[in-house]
């Protein structure tokens, strides 16, 4: 009985620090990765050299089976930032780069797919016009018609 109390006591901590452990390390990574996105783009660094910068660092630091998506890094530059204004107050003017116009994103790949139909559709028109010229002058004989032969 003792051994069963006892690893139930165990699985009772361990499930009750394990979270606050990997939730720190995730807090950490995502405020120095504001950091190093907020310094880069404040010395002069360009939006894309910052952010691969930051987001390199955030992966690595995440670690384990699943890693960051793009959009819960940004999140967590965000976040960070907006936590500690203070610090960071040189910074959120950058922080629109950071989530893009979706809709504008969706509008240009609508635009650049119907684009592609229109393409896709004149070939296939283009197409269809060849083979009935093709069996349109199948149709006559290969004798030459003179004009002025009556």
């Amino acid at each position: 009985m003792k051994t069963f109390r006892s690893q139930k006591l165990i699985l009772l901590t361990l499930g009750l620090f394990t979270p606050i452990i990997f939730t720190t390390s995730k807090v950490n990574a995502g405020s120095f990765g504001a950091e190093i996105f907020c310094t880069m783009r404040d010395g002069g660094n360009d939006h894309e050299s910052s952010w691969d910068a930051a987001y390199t660092y955030i992966k690595k630091q995440k670690g384990g089976i699943f890693k960051v998506s793009p959009k819960q890094a940004a999140a967590q530059i965000t976040e960070s930032v907006i936590r500690d204004r203070e610090t960071f107050s040189y910074c959120v003017e950058y922080l629109d780069k950071l989530h893009p116009n979706r809709q504008l994103i969706k509008d240009l790949e609508k635009e650049e797919k119907r684009k592609e139909k229109e393409v896709q559709d004149r070939e296939k028109k283009r197409k269809k016009l060849e083979r009935e010229l093709e069996e349109t002058n199948q149709n006559f004989s290969e004798e030459t018609i003179e004009r002025y032969s009556y």
